[in-house]
């Protein structure tokens, strides 16, 4: 195929790149996260992934952790309010090989409370670029999950918390990592929603009590993954509820972990919209590369 430009989503354990030209797409992929590079690691790591491929200079607008401090060059924070950064507020790096044309999009920062994203942004540009109206809350369920308020296309303000990465230390670092098994338990799961949201200073109480009752009863494994995830989604949406109460609601990210959220939700009597990730940080690269275009 002939590459008319490449779309680069780079985080922190992952690396992707959309080849795209010709009215074809094709998505290739790397281990080489930015977690394991040095700043002059990133092209040779890049090229190696994409390189068979280039025939000419192309345009690479790339996302992610690979404009971090310690990432291939620093791209600074926009700031909110904000519109989501496009190739406007890009910082373009020089390379040592003349195919690549490279354009890294800064992430978000926010003063008060501290608050910072990278990467989530683009699914933001790309997620507005189809539903420009929209004015309502967005929830990027992840490691770190993010709460944004949007408003007349701009990301007005928004709160990362911590829930993915606690799920994971949790379950497999700390003592409950004996009672996790991989099955699933649907009323386990809202019924703990319901438990940490109703008595949120319990919660170290009760993640014990699922150690305890596996110990004492036997329970199915997979009933106390479910309760634990509840626990700790329900310890999120009652510290968000002013972000979603009373909002219009739109999941953005993987599919099975946003149909997670949205029981939880729902449960809330809210009705939230699900999003691929994926599907989103390509149209928003695709959103810059457009305005690429418009300014070349």
């Amino acid at each position: 195929m002939t590459v008319d430009w490449i779309a680069v989503d780079w985080g922190t354990t992952h690396l992707r790149a959309w080849l795209i030209g010709g009215g074809e797409v094709t998505c290739l992929r790397s281990e080489k996260g930015g977690g394991g590079l040095a700043p002059e690691d990133y092209e040779p790591a890049l090229l190696e992934l994409i390189g068979e491929h280039l025939t000419g200079p192309a345009p690479v607008i790339a996302c992610g952790m690979v404009g971090a401090r310690q990432g291939w060059v620093e791209a600074p924070y926009a700031t909110v309010p904000c519109k989501a950064p496009g190739v406007g507020e890009a910082i373009r790096v020089p390379t040592q090989d003349s195919r690549l044309d490279l354009y890294i999009l800064p992430g978000v920062s926010q003063a008060s409370p501290a608050d910072v994203m990278r990467g989530e942004e683009t699914q933001i540009a790309g997620f507005l670029a189809a539903h420009p109206k929209f004015d309502g809350v967005l929830c990027l369920p992840g490691t770190h999950t993010k709460w944004v308020h949007i408003s007349a296309e701009e990301i007005v303000s928004f709160q990362t918390v911590m829930t993915g990465e606690l799920f994971a230390l949790l379950s497999e670092q700390s003592i409950l990592r004996h009672s996790m098994g991989d099955g699933w338990d649907d009323v386990a799961f809202t019924g703990a929603v319901s438990d940490a949201m109703s008595r949120p200073q319990a919660i170290a109480a009760k993640l014990f009590a699922l150690r305890a009752g596996s110990l004492l009863g036997d329970p199915d494994p997979g009933m106390a993954r479910a309760r634990l995830s509840g626990l700790l989604i329900g310890l999120e949406l009652a510290a968000t509820k002013p972000y979603w109460l009373g909002q219009e609601l739109a999941l953005i990210g993987a599919p099975d972990l946003c149909a997670t959220y949205a029981t939880a939700l729902t449960a809330q009597g809210l009705a939230p919209t699900q999003h691929s990730g994926d599907d989103l940080t390509l149209a928003g690269l695709t959103a810059a590369y457009a305005s690429l275009k418009e300014t070349a």
